[in-house]
């Protein structure tokens, strides 16, 4: 008779399975406190909440004034009680938020990049000390209008308008796929108009202004994304953004917003990843841990490759933001790379859970179809290639 098979010893290695190349040693006292303080957050306060919410389709609101407290909400900015970090410690603070779920993220990301970012930039004084402070709390939250159903990735080509009448507007029109619309009390709203694109501040409490919730998803779903619509409301020109026309406008917010998306990403890989890792090395077929074949290992090993890449594209990314360098083509190829990587990661840490892998009991499929959305918003996969492209060649393919 053959001799049964001792169990292989584990070898004990010196490297962060989640921090392969040591990047936290780049991060200054202040950025480790913040990612910190925010993975506790995550880790005692929303990951007991994400599954069932994701799972019944609701947004946790009990966590909003945590996440306030926490100075996350337009913590880049100066004043107005907003925390004036800098660029990198605002991408660790998406890239931990999404470790939990991309709603999370995505919350806070339309909120700061979307909403506070046009009135702190675009805004009159008078704009800014009434809605910047209560945004901070989070006590007025806020939605971001530009995309169209028919539109898309042509923001030019949107419908919606507004006409000039007296001292006030009169808008008319409806945007899709909007994060936060439903809860929000004010949208910042993208509308033709005879001199050019110009935005608004539209109150929830308007007359004509509606913003029913999208329902029956099967990605962000512990998200609220809602459809806005336009019926003549009457918005006085106290409430148009005064300091900017054109796209130049909603297109330097999603430069902001598509910064931290290519940090958020980063985070959903790495609890796939972990979930993964840890599940390989429990999980036992013919007579040894899976983790122990060639197959998963090889997996293993090529998604702490991928994050890793990741995790140093988005940190030079940082760098430059912060230095003032940073180039939108730049962001547009962390956006592609990162959300590329971590959805690929997701899937392949799905198939390593085996049937496990479908249930919300565990995070890669609730990432991965988080991702397909992720993928797709603040610009396609496709969009973000031709960016690089023109970049690449001063050619334009769109």
């Amino acid at each position: 008779m053959g001799e049964s098979k001792q169990p292989q010893k584990r070898f004990q290695s010196r490297i962060n399975r989640e921090d392969f190349f040591d990047i936290t040693s780049l991060l200054s006292e202040e950025e480790r406190m913040v990612q910190e303080a925010v993975a506790r957050f995550v880790d005692e306060r929303a990951l007991p909440l994400i599954p069932d919410a994701f799972d019944k389709h609701y947004f946790p609101n009990e966590l909003i004034k945590e996440i306030a407290d926490l100075g996350i909400l337009g913590c880049t900015l100066e004043g107005y009680g907003c925390a004036g970090m800098n660029s990198v410690s605002y991408g660790l603070i998406c890239q931990e938020l999404e470790r939990g779920d991309s709603g999370l993220r995505s919350f806070a990301s339309v909120q700061s990049s979307l909403c506070m970012y046009p009135i702190y930039t675009f805004g009159s004084d008078e704009q800014k000390e009434r809605w910047l402070p209560s945004m901070a709390q989070g006590e007025t939250i806020g939605c971001f209008g530009l995309t169209e159903s028919h539109g898309g990735s042509d923001p030019a080509a949107m419908k919606t308008h507004a006409k000039k009448d007296g001292g006030d507007w009169i808008l008319n029109g409806s945007k899709m796929w909007i994060t936060n619309g439903s809860v929000a009390d004010i949208a910042i709203v993208w509308a033709h108009t005879e001199d050019g694109i110009m935005g608004f501040i539209v109150e929830k409490d308007m007359k004509g202004f509606s913003a029913p919730e999208i329902k029956r998803k099967f990605s962000l779903r512990a998200s609220v994304t809602s459809e806005l619509y336009f019926d003549n409301v009457r918005v006085p020109e106290a409430n148009r953004l005064p300091n900017v026309v054109g796209l130049k406008g909603p297109l330097s917010c999603l430069t902001q917003a598509r910064y931290g998306i290519t940090w958020g990403p980063i985070g959903a890989a790495i609890a796939c990843f972990t979930e993964a890792l840890d599940y390989s090395l429990e999980r036992e077929l013919f007579n040894r841990p899976v983790a122990a074949t060639q197959t998963a290992q090889r997996r293993l090993a090529d998604m702490s490759r991928r994050i890793t890449t990741a995790q140093l594209l988005s940190l030079q990314l940082g760098r430059l933001k912060d230095a003032g360098k940073m180039q939108p083509a730049q962001v547009s190829m962390a956006k592609w790379n990162n959300c590329r990587m971590a959805i690929d990661i997701a899937r392949d840490a799905r198939d390593l859970l085996g049937g496990a892998g479908i249930t919300v009991e565990h995070s890669p499929v609730r990432h991965m179809l988080n991702l397909e959305s992720v993928i797709t918003y603040e610009g396609t996969e496709t969009v973000h290639e031709l960016v690089v492209g023109r970049e690449l060649t001063g050619l334009n393919a769109f």
